[in-house]
């Protein structure tokens, strides 16, 4: 099983791992298409104000240009303890057992504007490019990475979760993935899509998946491990799970 995870805008900082080295990354027929957007925002760095907009920083924000700017000489770490925010602190990677870091490193990948998808344990750096953003003087991100990240995906020999939100799913599409949709449903059965607590439960969901001693080969198999997990799932289609909360 793979399951893809979403990236975040916020990263931890520093590390203890070597400069950045595409060849130390999972899925190296990606390398090109890193290396090319790697150069990208790296010139782009230098100058402030195309970089503010192209990548759609506030003015409290513009330190993430630095990180930009040292991409190939800061440290690493991996690419599982680099992103932060609501999806990672409820996988709380941290407090996972030994043989719990182990399966995350075995069945977690995440999706990246920069990387196109790397594993959990791959060493990537800091670093400010988001699926949105257009880097002056080249095609969207989606047409830079769709070609080739959806084909090395599909290539995947193994059942794959994406649980990617829409603007990286769009980078590189997955035939025959199986998404979730989560949402809440009120006392009078109405339901809506969750928005703010959408990451939350993508996080329990991951950290089951890493955690779960079974095997998981199909969809059938994702939602019983999620259901022993006391989350309520439900089977929307061939490949679409719906997880619904209160």
């Amino acid at each position: 099983m793979l399951v893809i995870l979403p990236p975040s805008e916020t990263k931890s900082d520093g590390g203890t791992g070597a400069p950045l080295d595409l060849d130390t990354l999972s899925f190296p027929e990606l390398n090109a298409t890193r290396k090319l957007i790697a150069e990208v925002i790296v010139e782009l760095a230098a100058d402030l104000d195309a970089s503010r907009v192209a990548l759609g920083l506030g003015a409290t924000q513009l330190s993430e240009v630095d990180r930009n700017a040292d991409l190939w000489l800061s440290p690493t770490r991996p690419a599982i303890e680099r992103y932060t925010g609501v999806l990672y602190d409820a996988l709380d990677y941290p407090h996972l057992t030994k043989a719990g870091k182990a399966k995350a490193a075995e069945r977690l990948a995440i999706g990246s504007a920069l990387f196109g998808v790397v594993a959990a344990a791959d060493p990537i750096p800091a670093y400010r490019l988001s699926g949105g953003s257009k880097l002056p003087g080249q095609p969207t991100l989606a047409a830079l990475w769709k070609p080739t990240l959806s084909e090395t995906l599909d290539a995947v020999d193994d059942f794959v979760v994406d649980l990617r939100s829409g603007v990286y799913h769009q980078l590189g599409p997955v035939r025959g993935a199986v998404t979730a949709t989560v949402v809440t449903e009120a006392a009078d059965g109405s339901r809506k899509v969750v928005s703010h607590f959408n990451k939350h439960y993508k996080g329990l969901m991951a950290r089951e998946l890493v955690r779960t001693r079974r095997t998981v080969r199909d969809i059938n198999g994702l939602a019983a491990v999620l259901a022993d997990a006391g989350q309520r799932v439900e089977i929307a289609g061939e490949r679409q799970i719906t997880v619904v909360t209160d």
